[in-house]
């Protein structure tokens, strides 16, 4: 007949001598302990960190220990499931010989590759930021490629406004149309017009300044005796 009792405390004891600054008892009745566990350094120093409790059941280690996670530090909602997933999978394969130091060294490397696969993350993000700050660039300097599709909408959109233009031009036109008055409109409205050139001329009198310069050289004028208009005994008379 196997001695649990016996089993347990000899295991207590070991783990206690190997993990003697991470190993805490909790209770003794049953037996709870939490035992800490820091992954190596990764990138910039950074350690992902975790304490797992355990609590034995009457026939461990025929049945296997209660287990969870106590704390942890830096570690994602994946990180937790992927652990308590892996403790599972040890305690299953372990089950009927003691398994507290094989289950700790499990999630102990399983730690080192979560730190790996935070830098990892990292860099596939920087990537990621990297890739989109491209394409960001060549839309912006090359534009949208054209397609059929996106050709036709914006033919329907242009012509829509372009129509919209016009109206709007003709409808400028044609108020602008019915201020304007034609010549005889403007007479018929403002009959000063009517004499306005005349009583420009009284005012101005004999004070009517002509330019000489303009008649010098009359002699030198060709004249077309065949214009029924020439009048030679008229340009007598004018010399006379």
């Amino acid at each position: 007949m196997t001695d649990y009792g016996e089993e347990q405390r000899n295991e207590l004891e070991a783990l206690e001598s190997i993990y003697p600054d991470s190993f805490t008892v909790l209770s003794e009745n049953p037996a709870s302990f939490t035992i800490t566990m820091t992954s190596d350094p990764g990138e910039d120093d950074e350690t992902v960190q975790t304490t797992l409790k355990f609590t034995y059941v009457e026939k461990y280690p025929d049945e296997p220990p209660l287990y969870e996670i106590f704390s942890q530090e830096n570690l994602e909602d994946s990180d937790v499931k992927s652990i308590l997933a892996l403790l599972e999978q040890q305690a299953e394969e372990n089950q009927g010989m003691v398994m507290i130091f094989t289950l700790v060294t499990a999630v102990q490397e399983k730690l080192n590759e979560i730190v790996d696969q935070i830098k990892n993350r990292r860099e596939e993000e920087k990537r990621r930021k990297e890739k989109e700050a491209e394409e960001a660039e060549k839309v912006q300097f090359h534009g949208t490629p054209v397609t059929i599709e996106s050709f036709l909408s914006w033919k329907a959109n242009f012509e829509i406004e372009m129509s919209e233009l016009r109206r709007k031009r003709q409808k400028e036109e044609d108020m602008s149309g019915k201020n304007k008055l034609t010549g005889k409109k403007l007479f018929e409205t403002d009959h000063n017009l009517d004499t306005s050139d005349i009583k420009f001329l009284e005012e101005a009198g004999n004070n009517v300044e002509v330019d000489e310069s303009l008649f010098q050289d009359m002699d030198d004028l060709e004249l077309d005796e065949d214009d029924p208009d020439f009048d030679p005994v008229g340009l007598g008379s004018d010399e006379d």
